[in-house]
């Protein structure tokens, strides 16, 4: 029986005295005394006390922790330990224990509250850049994977970049529109670059113009986390961490990163069939509830790219970011409009059909192809860039400039090129190239295979000439008829 019940129904129930049962139970007549008013066995109120340090620092240490950030910034942060030094400095007598206690209580009432949210199907994306590893061609590199989370159903994509820029960000928003046939209510970002050019009062923000021209196209409202926060689409920053562990774990190879991005998105959709949540639903079962609350997706594709105008040089190039890109060269000293896209740069010019690149970070992207018209002319430019030309224009080319070159040497091969590739310009590819391979399987002259026989001349039937001239018949002088006639006139 509870020592505290026996003490009460004797004093209480029978009548005793506090006296007769602290001597029977071998108990302080103050511990009788609190049980009969109610206390339980154990707890002691504890006795209030001066704590004159405490009330001395307390309200220094919250002016100090409130000025803090005027003078702290980035990782130069205030430290309970700092803190405790400053005020001994200031003459205050007080121990870290206390500081520390303190400064953990300032913190913790300051603390924000996360409100649990709930999620309608079709209201909200949420997307954000995640850096991760990738083996491409047995290289080890960096990429940059592009995360959107469907928060209603679960459902992710992912696709990974070689860049975290404009052009990566919008296609990250045309696939992921494309891979789930519908685009979401609203969509959470960060205030990063790619989007957002200004932030505003509070929510607003102004967009960056081929950002704005996305949301635009596919009408869903763009949301924006408060600045310096973390925290706001929590759900996308965790789900972006367990994808690195759970599916880019070992680090996975491929020849390219397109062909790493199929297979992560074939692993992210197949797990949408045993992912559950706590009402035993898939994440498939929830995204069919979901998708039929989404915005449709655009009828008209949007076209993922950043526009510039670069004006092509005299040796046919335009610079474009940090790298220069070859064209046509009937181009040459013309302002151009290119397409950049997050794998291949577009060049769209007058005439000639658009020229398109891989893009690259530095350097040089040149297709010789684009001056065949000046190497046509050119022999020795020709044999400078042959190592070059020859793969770009491939067979039957490629065996032609090789017998070429055993026959005559490079001097003499690049002149009789320079021929093959007149006649491209004139006979057009086709024609040239059904020539080479019949003069390549025939052992012909390559020169015999280019050449074309003039046409005979035009016979007039003779119901087409006049009367008077139908039996006349012009005969053609020899050369010694027109010796003599020389000889003649001296």
């Amino acid at each position: 029986m509870d020592q505290a019940y026996v003490v009460r129904h004797k004093v209480l129930v029978e009548g005793l005295s506090a006296r007769q049962v602290a001597r029977e139970m071998g108990l302080s007549r103050n511990t009788v005394r609190r049980y009969v008013a109610g206390a339980e066995p154990g707890v002691r109120k504890e006795p209030g006390r001066a704590r004159p340090v405490f009330e001395r620092v307390a309200k220094r240490i919250d002016a100090i922790l409130e000025e803090a950030p005027r003078w702290t910034g980035g990782k130069q942060r205030l430290t309970a330990a700092r803190l405790h030094q400053m005020l001994r400095v200031e003459g205050h007598q007080v121990g870290y224990t206390l500081v520390k206690q303190l400064v953990r209580e300032w913190k913790r009432k300051r603390l924000e509250v996360f409100v649990p949210l709930v999620y309608a199907p079709g209201d909200l994306a949420e997307v954000d850049f995640f850096e991760v590893l990738v083996d491409i061609s047995d290289e080890r590199t960096k990429a940059f994977m592009f995360v959107m989370r469907l928060m209603h159903s679960g459902r992710d994509f992912a696709w990974l970049y070689e860049r975290q820029d404009q052009v990566s960000f919008l296609d990250g928003h045309v696939r992921a529109f494309a891979h789930v046939g519908a685009v979401p209510q609203r969509i959470a970002y960060d205030n990063l670059k790619p989007a957002v050019k200004r932030i505003l009062v509070g929510s607003e923000r102004e967009l960056t113009a081929r950002f704005f021209a996305l949301v635009n196209h596919a009408l869903f409202e763009p949301c924006f986390a408060r600045p310096r926060t973390g925290h706001d689409k929590g759900g996308v920053e965790a789900r972006g961490r367990s994808i690195r562990w759970d599916h880019l774990v070992p680090i996975p190879t491929g020849a390219d990163l397109d062909e790493v991005s199929q297979k992560l998105l074939a692993q992210l959709d197949a797990d949408m069939a045993h992912t559950c949540n706590a009402e035993g639903k898939s994440v498939a079962e929830r995204f069919a509830e979901e998708k039929g609350r989404m915005l449709p997706e655009p009828h008209r594709p949007f076209r993922a790219a950043a526009v510039v105008f670069p004006r092509a040089s005299r040796r046919a190039l335009v610079k474009i970011e940090a790298a220069y890109y070859s064209v046509w060269s009937d181009w040459k000293r013309l302002e151009l409009t290119a397409y950049i896209g997050p794998r291949h740069i577009e060049i769209v010019g007058p005439d000639l059909p658009a020229v398109v690149h891989p893009r690259r970070r530095v350097g040089r992207s040149i297709d010789y192809r684009h001056y065949i018209s000046e190497l046509a002319r050119k022999p020795q430019a020709l044999r400078q860039v042959a190592s070059e030309l020859i793969p770009q224009l491939g067979p039957p080319y490629d065996k032609t400039w090789r017998l070429l070159v055993d026959a005559h040497g490079p001097k003499q091969a690049a002149r009789v090129f320079a021929q093959v590739l007149s006649a491209l310009q004139t006979r057009g590819e086709a024609d040239v190239r059904a020539r080479l391979e019949h003069a390549l399987q025939n052992d012909e002259p390559l020169a015999l295979a280019l050449h074309v026989a003039e046409p005979e001349p035009p016979q007039l039937a003779d119901e087409l000439l006049p009367g008077d001239l139908r039996h006349i018949e012009v005969v053609a002088a020899s050369a010694a008829e027109f010796d003599a006639l020389l000889g003649g006139a001296q």
